[in-house]
């Protein structure tokens, strides 16, 4: 079920929150499925399950009244740092026995770094970033997801790592 986690993950990284999350992956997985005979090239597929995938979390967005300001990391925890009391615990991390408990808590603090720099990116930005770096997508790709065109993508890049690197400092 490797699609289902890729979506997944994606969906809870754009949507904000586990609920979300989950019915956006549905929706897209059933989409991709009934529509699956559309995609020409096999190589698109990932394009279209992430364009999908986005599409469905803009529309719930716009549903909801409700809309948090931030994303919520993979671990359940906001970005921000700020906790929510509704929210279900939405934990992805699998306990590694192999590693000592001072490179795991070394991690965790990293982590927590990364995310609340990237909270502090324009949701485009933040998208195309964890895109690019996360899902290893290429510039091409993101572009077609995003919608914008491939030079816009490697500027808003740029930026965003440049913001980025400017957050990780001061924090």
């Amino acid at each position: 079920m490797r699609v289902q986690a890729v979506a997944f993950r994606f969906s809870f990284l754009v949507c904000g929150n586990q609920h979300d999350a989950e019915d956006v992956m549905q929706e897209a997985l059933l989409k991709t499925y009934r529509h699956i005979t559309r995609i020409e090239r096999p190589e698109a597929f990932r394009t279209w399950l992430f364009r999908t995938v986005r599409n469905f979390c803009l529309m719930k967005r716009r549903k909801r009244v409700d809309e948090p300001a931030h994303m919520l990391s993979l671990d359940g925890q906001p970005a921000g740092g700020d906790s929510s009391s509704d929210r279900h615990d939405a934990s992805m991390d699998v306990a590694d026995g192999a590693k000592r408990p001072d490179e795991l808590a070394l991690n965790a603090w990293l982590g927590r770094r990364l995310r609340t720099a990237l909270a502090g990116l324009a949701p485009v930005d933040r998208m195309i970033v964890l895109l690019r770096e996360m899902e290893g997508l290429s510039t091409r790709e993101v572009a077609e997801i995003t919608k914008l065109s491939e030079d816009n993508v490697k500027t808003r890049l740029h930026r965003a790592r440049s913001r980025l690197r400017d957050l990780l400092k001061e924090a």
